[in-house]
């Protein structure tokens, strides 16, 4: 080899200089802040940080392919309340609404549903909750509006009194209410009587105060969680309920 031909002292005097330009470098190369240390002893970019997105479901969670479909498609604002169990009172209530990159859950209510529980054909008096998907379009109560953008109708006709299932006192339930779209005429007070299924399939469907116990029919949520509710909804996103018992809503 070439090497092997050179003489002796210049050998060694190339050997040392290759090791010097080595060990200068080590000794003056400076890491970078955040910069990593590579085997050899140099240094490489940090690496570019990780990145989360906020990944929403496309779907919402819980509901089966039946009950989703029933969700209007201009429809961006969905209360969803879902019950323990088919025969429970007992329901918690979530405020989603959808942007570009899904449904996006808002904070978990407690809430009450009617005595019995749940039915997919709710007729007057069984004190059973209807199974569905429905619009909300109209507010009001005994109280003034707390600053909902839907149309609110403040009225002494929401007066109440007596006591609940469980003795409790009933008045302030209706101080702030909103219609639930179930056999009623959209765009009317929550007082109007108009039963477009007829007065068997009974009506006056609410979510209202709640008052410590089981209803007649409606939904009931604490008053701060109410007027919560009342300013966050939004008629511009054609907001909807979807109700009923875990079990129903997976359908």
């Amino acid at each position: 080899m070439a090497v092997a031909l050179l003489p002796a002292f210049l050998l060694a005097f190339l050997l040392a200089l290759l090791a010097g330009c080595g060990a200068g470098e080590a000794r003056t190369t400076e890491r970078a802040p955040g910069a990593h240390p590579t085997r050899a002893g140099g240094a490489e970019p940090a690496p570019a940080p990780r990145i989360f997105l906020d990944v929403a479901p496309r779907q919402l969670p819980g509901l089966g392919p039946r009950t989703s479909a029933e969700i209007p498609p201009r429809t961006s604002q969905v209360l969803m309340v879902t019950g323990r169990g088919r025969n429970s009172a007992v329901s918690t209530a979530v405020l989603y609404r959808r942007t570009a990159s899904g449904w996006h859950a808002g904070t978990v209510w407690p809430a009450h549903n009617a005595f019995k529980g749940w039915t997919d054909h709710h007729v007057a008096g069984d004190l059973r909750s209807p199974i569905g998907v429905y619009t909300l379009t109209d507010a009001g109560g005994l109280r003034g509006n707390p600053g909902t953008r839907l149309p609110y109708d403040h009225s002494g006709g929401f007066s109440v009194d007596g006591t609940g299932f469980e003795g409790e006192p009933l008045a302030g339930s209706f101080d702030h209410v909103i219609a639930i779209d179930y056999n009623r005429e959209p765009g009317t007070s929550p007082l109007d009587w108009t039963r477009p299924l007829g007065a068997g399939r009974g009506g006056g469907i609410w979510v209202h105060v709640d008052h410590g116990g089981p209803t007649q029919g409606c939904v009931s949520l604490r008053e701060d969680d109410m007027k919560a509710l009342l300013r966050a909804v939004d008629p511009a996103r054609r907001p909807a309920i979807v109700m009923g018992d875990a079990d129903a809503l997976r359908r």
